[in-house]
């Protein structure tokens, strides 16, 4: 198989960025990734993903990435007649353009792709419709099929599945799984708010997070509720970003200077998994996904020493350390609180604060995680550096269906 490398890297700051466009965000995440590979412009580009979600809420339902592209283009800083793919997976959006550009490179069409991920979340102006917009993210044609899901959990743990108003449906969906892990497994609130506020702190030394506070497990008890047992600091917040990755082959890899090649990151591994309507006690898609690439790149999870999850509330920390083999399942809440994955712990979990401390701008998330974990592999982290990383993996779910979300990347990354 080709061998399949990252040279490029970026991620903007992730926040409130009412003053950007997405034109803005995407001008500063591409410059960046160029700076970061050492190239002046993208002439070398054969192929570029670009991923997003609600940019239709901007006024611009199609043709995304070609239109935030088109003063690049005139710039020559973006090569022209390079095809821009607009690639559109929920919270999975990111993660779903650089498997595809990936591809391009295994395939052998390509030797330099661009997965690019941009979004902005934060309309002050429109404050409900921020709200909704998360739920084009579930089953808009049958939702009563997802309603019906939740009531029977509800009726399963004798806690009623409630919707609310003011939070948006993901939260009360996430509300009910951490009820029925808590019902199932005796997590206790308290042990969710560890993972929180272990994830804060690591936020805090994090220059692109959105939230640089750090915070104590009793503050994040404190904390107002959101959706029982998760109280605000349990949850991603809205916000806006954008972040890039250029990926290239072996055979290209090696014309290029050697301060580029020594900051190269391997891609062992990049699998994708489809959701559905699980019994609620059958593994998720998530340990599907591990498996397939824990397969490919031919380790055990026992092997990775840092991992991103996609913790869009705390409560999925717990669960996913489970889903990808870190501790046996039905064991995460002992397994966080222990500090297991803290900076010092037996898998570094969320080193960049995660999605409740960085920032969860949908469209960019994926990618994000394969910013920290380059980052961390070049041993470029500063003060939440991991002490000689070799292998980092990537968990990124997007949508809901039933229990799990509609898809689900997991990617293996080594510094060789």
């Amino acid at each position: 198989m080709t061998n399949v490398y990252v040279i490029g890297v970026s991620s903007t700051d992730f926040g409130k960025h009412p003053d950007k466009s997405y034109r803005d965000l995407v001008r500063e995440a591409y410059l960046a990734v160029l700076a970061d590979a050492g190239m002046e412009n993208g002439d070398l580009i054969d192929f570029s993903y670009f991923g997003n979600c609600r940019m239709h809420a901007a006024g611009q339902p199609m043709i995304r990435g070609q239109v935030c592209f088109i003063p690049l283009i005139t710039e020559k800083l973006f090569p022209e007649r390079v095809p821009i793919i607009n690639v559109e997976g929920a919270c999975a959006t990111a993660s779903m353009a650089f498997h595809t550009a990936w591809k391009d490179i295994l395939s052998g069409q390509s030797n330099l792709t661009l997965a690019l991920g941009a979004e902005k979340l934060f309309f002050p102006e429109d404050p409900q419709g921020m709200i909704k917009g998360f739920e084009e993210g579930m089953d808009l044609f049958t939702p009563n099929d997802t309603l019906a899901y939740y009531q029977k959990a509800g009726e399963i743990t004798g806690q009623p599945f409630e919707i609310a108003p003011g939070r948006t449906m993901f939260m009360d969906t996430y509300g009910m799984q951490a009820r029925y892990h808590m019902w199932k497994n005796k997590t206790t609130q308290r042990q969710i708010a560890f993972g929180a506020a272990k994830n804060h702190n690591l936020g805090a030394l994090n220059p692109r997070a959105q939230y640089r506070f750090t915070q104590t497990v009793d503050q994040v008890l404190e904390d107002r509720i959101v959706s029982y047992p998760l109280t605000r600091s349990m949850c991603a917040p809205i916000g806006d970003g954008a972040a890039a990755a250029l990926l290239c082959s072996g055979d290209f890899l090696k014309n290029l200077p050697s301060e580029i090649q020594n900051r190269a990151v391997r891609i062992r591994a990049s699998a994708f998994t489809g959701g559905k309507y699980r019994s609620f006690d059958e593994p998720s898609l998530s340990r599907v996904a591990a498996e397939k690439a824990y397969a490919m790149a031919g380790i055990k999870s026992g092997d990775i020493d840092v991992a991103e999850v996609h913790d869009a509330t705390s409560f999925c920390e717990i669960y996913q350390v489970e889903m990808l083999g870190f501790c046996p399942i039905g064991k995460g809440g002992p397994f966080v609180e222990s500090g297991a994955t803290t900076l010092e712990g037996k898998i570094p979990v969320n080193t960049s604060g995660g999605l409740v401390s960085k920032g969860h701008p949908v469209g960019a998330t994926g990618i994000s995680m394969i910013y920290e974990l380059a980052t961390q592999l070049r041993g470029e982290a500063g003060e939440r550096q991991v002490k000689n990383a070799e292998f980092a993996l990537q968990e990124n779910g997007g949508g809901v269906i039933g229990f799990e979300e509609a898809a689900c990347s997991v990617i293996i990354l080594q510094k060789e």
